[in-house]
């Protein structure tokens, strides 16, 4: 059984709360920041699949934030509120609370590119985990198609009766925020201010593991997004965008990438 979080909330610039839950672990390594995906919360993504309990039995510390909008966090309905920069630099302010000057950090989904975008500003960041992403994430193209998957999830969040719903691919994910019983209205304001720009992928200092399932259409070509972060790899596991997470080889390939000695 995993042990229970001690639980706070932290500020963002904005005064938008996310909560943070932290499990101590004894060790001098430093911890490890788990940043979940989009409609899900920590303990969706990383306690549910097995992910926290082996990196606490290797002895790791862990920090889940849930992201604005998200699990236990504020939840404003004002797009303006939203965007994964904004998620980004939420994660820094946590790392500020808590007093770390070192982490590891991995993200998975719309966590990823949080995630990126932390360690692409922050030198605090030792070695880092990207999880269900891949070439769209950096091909020409992708973050218009990107932008048109994210208005099609907005209007599936904002329709009154699931059965509404009809795309086969917004539809699971509307199914998902209802069985959670989530703020649609939150998840749709983030939709629409879901991050498009270009980033510096370059200037990413920590070693990276881009970690993907082999049958993960959001995560297609992994290693194109690889070669455009220095110092990445690839790891495919057996999986699609959701099942990846649980399975064995997962949570096996991102510890091993956070525990191996630096390259």
């Amino acid at each position: 059984m995993t042990v229970p979080a001690t639980r706070q909330r932290v500020p963002g610039a904005d005064g938008v709360e996310v909560a943070v839950h932290r499990w101590d672990a004894p060790g001098d390594r430093p911890p490890v920041y788990l940043q979940h995906g989009f409609v899900a919360d920590t303990r969706l993504n990383w306690v549910g699949t097995g992910v926290l309990g082996v990196l606490l039995s290797a002895g790791r510390e862990v920090v889940g934030v849930d992201a604005r909008g998200h699990g236990r966090s504020d939840k404003p309905h004002d797009p303006g509120a939203y965007g994964e920069l904004r998620m980004a630099d939420d994660l820094r302010r946590v790392a500020d609370a808590l007093g770390h000057d070192s982490f590891d950090l991995a993200g998975f989904s719309m966590g990823a590119t949080v995630a990126l975008l932390t360690a692409a500003a922050d030198r605090r960041v030792r070695r880092l985990v990207v999880c269900g992403v891949g070439a769209p994430l950096v091909e020409p193209g992708g973050a218009e198609r990107h932008r048109v998957l994210m208005a099609g999830l907005a209007a599936a969040f904002e329709a009154v009766d699931v059965a509404e719903v009809r795309d086969p691919v917004t539809a699971p994910y509307r199914r998902l925020a209802d069985a959670l019983a989530a703020d649609r209205h939150a998840l749709a304001a983030h939709a629409r201010a879901v991050h498009t720009r270009e980033a510096d992928w370059g200037a990413i200092t920590a070693p990276t593991l881009v970690l993907a399932g082999d049958a993960d259409p959001l995560a297609a070509r992994p290693e194109v997004l690889a070669a455009a972060i220095p110092d990445a790899r690839v790891a495919v596991v057996p999986g699609d965008h959701s099942s990846a997470l649980r399975a064995p080889a997962f949570a096996e390939a991102l510890v091993g990438h956070l525990e191996e000695e630096e390259r």
